[in-house]
């Protein structure tokens, strides 16, 4: 098998492995980034912000960046449609002391697309272009943008944006292999992400959508000839998914945990929830994190229910750690 991992150098920053963790909304803050990190993926990114809201020097938005010194090369995502507003978002992000800014112009989710900010943009493919050209020509720090194949499957811009952005001088372009209208249903069409690749000179193309374990990972690299992976919903509840990939590149089994093994996983990142947020928000993302590790363990619906009805930090605790986590049963 050929050598799948390896670094991709982006300008002035080399990443150590191609295996990127995606921005998630609602998942990808401190805690889950601290969790990841641990399995060394090649980048990580935060979740998504509004050029709006950073220009309007909104706390929340500002909070949604938060990093760890430690959790490096870090990339921020911006979202947003009005160009005017791409420079000075940008340079924020870059003050702030991120590696690499991301262009969102893959969010399905309809308040975002309303104004044609996320996929909304795979409708005017300049307009991303200009968009691009603007936050280039303001930062010194690598540029990436992530997208869907289309609109729909009669509106097919992978390739042409593929150009567009290569142009305005991005180091990477993330294709998910879907549209915008099909939002997750249905296989990803990793074929048009093949067709961008081909039409790319220097920006490396990575490629996103139905990668859930290393040999998917191996599937997408040898059918697409892609620079590298994007991993998103294949974190949720599986931070280590990196390293299965690792290992399913260099033919060896991907990790395997034994219950108590699983149990202090899940302790560890709650840990990370509970040094990071009050104990009323831990609780709340420890209930949402919780259902991630469970879907994937067998025997866990009781704990999982009785975690969401949990009060306290106190009793999240002692209900994981004296769950029977050697139990088979369902």
């Amino acid at each position: 098998m050929k050598n799948l991992i390896k670094p991709l150098k982006l300008g002035s920053l080399t990443l150590k492995n191609n295996i990127i963790y995606a921005p998630l909304a609602g998942c990808s803050d401190v805690p889950f980034r601290q969790m990841s990190a641990l399995y060394s993926p090649g980048l990580m990114y935060c979740e998504m912000v509004k050029m709006d809201a950073l220009v309007r020097d909104d706390k929340n938005t500002f909070r949604m960046l938060d990093f760890e010194p430690c959790n490096v090369p870090i990339g921020a995502q911006l979202c947003g449609s009005k160009k005017e507003l791409a420079a000075p978002s940008a340079r924020i992000i870059e003050d702030l002391g991120f590696d690499v800014i991301d262009l969102n112009c893959g969010c399905p989710v309809d308040k975002v697309t309303k104004d044609g900010s996320g996929s909304g943009l795979l409708k005017t493919p300049d307009l991303i272009g200009e968009i691009l050209t603007n936050i280039v020509n303001t930062v010194s720090i690598p540029v990436t943008v992530k997208i869907r194949i289309g609109w729909d499957m009669q509106s097919i811009v992978a390739a042409e944006v593929t150009k567009i952005a290569e142009q305005a001088g991005a180091k990477i372009i993330f294709i998910h292999g879907r549209t915008r209208v099909q939002g997750y249903k249905g296989p990803a069409c990793w074929d048009l992400i093949r067709e961008s690749k081909k039409v790319a000179e220097k920006i490396h193309v990575v490629g996103n959508g139905d990668i859930f374990d290393g040999n998917a990972a191996i599937k997408i690299f040898n059918e697409t000839n892609c620079d590298g992976v994007l991993i998103s919903r294949g974190t949720m509840g599986k931070p280590w998914i990196a390293e299965d990939i690792k290992r399913a590149c260099n033919n060896l089994n991907p990790l395997e945990f034994s219950g108590i093994e699983y149990r202090d996983i899940l302790l560890k990142h709650m840990d990370f929830i509970t040094n990071y947020n009050i104990e009323r928000r831990a609780i709340l993302d420890m209930r949402r994190v919780g259902c991630w590790y469970f879907r994937s363990r067998p025997g866990t619906k009781k704990l999982r229910m009785a975690i969401n009805q949990a009060k306290s930090l106190q009793e999240i605790h002692d209900l994981i750690n004296n769950f029977d986590w050697n139990a088979d049963e369902q």
